[in-house]
């Protein structure tokens, strides 16, 4: 009605606006206030924030039920929605960008290989088996993955600060993505260099060793 007022509250500021048609905050009876507008600063505050409300308006009007608290669903979901078309796009691309480097990682340790078969049947001849072969190359391929992966994590921490300073999007890098993100890149490296490797193996020894 004409004589009703609005309370407009940002959750987490302890900022609060009152407005009653073209009057002042400081004309506004607060007894007539028929609606209170809470705004959290990120959704994953919701729940706790109703629950706290919930708990103040009991204790004003002593205990008795004479409110309602509504929560925009439909803009939660749909929020979430968003969320989890961003988070299978940045799957997408960086399942791409793992396989590429993956590739990228195969293409070095064969090129490797064919540069160094001589190398390869020197060590044969001095009495290295295919499995010392085969783990000297796997593991070449592994710490330049691991190499690839450090740096990408470097970037990406750098990348969370400067996206949560520049703008009001919170960032969030744990101990638990780090890790991971290290484990992934391991595995690549061993992935994709098992092939190079087991090909630097199979190297006949005598031809290695006549190999320019």
């Amino acid at each position: 009605g004409g004589g009703s007022s609005e309370s407009f509250v940002v959750a987490g500021n302890s900022m609060m606006a009152f407005s009653s048609g073209s009057s002042s905050s400081e004309d506004v009876n607060y007894h007539q206030l028929d609606r209170i507008v809470v705004q959290v600063e990120n959704s994953e505050m919701l729940n706790e924030s109703t629950k706290i409300l919930q708990r103040m308006l009991q204790r004003k009007h002593l205990g008795v039920e004479d409110f309602e608290i509504t929560v925009p669903e439909l803009l939660l979901k749909q929020e979430q929605r968003t969320k989890d078309v961003f988070n299978i796009v940045l799957g997408a691309i960086a399942g791409i960008s793992l396989l590429v480097g993956g590739i990228g990682i195969m293409n070095i340790m064969l090129a490797s290989v064919m540069e160094r078969i001589r190398e390869i049947g020197v060590r044969r001849s001095v009495g290295a088996n295919k499995r010392d072969i085969i783990f000297q190359f796997l593991a070449e391929a592994t710490l330049i993955s691991i190499s690839g992966g450090l740096f990408g994590i470097l970037l990406g921490v750098i990348m969370a600060k400067i996206i949560t300073e520049s703008t009001e999007i919170l960032t969030i890098v744990s101990a638990w993505s780090i890790v991971l993100s290290f484990g992934v890149a391991a595995t690549v490296g061993i992935v994709f260099g098992y092939l190079p490797a087991r090909k630097a193996a199979q190297q006949d020894p005598v031809t290695s060793l006549r190999h320019d």
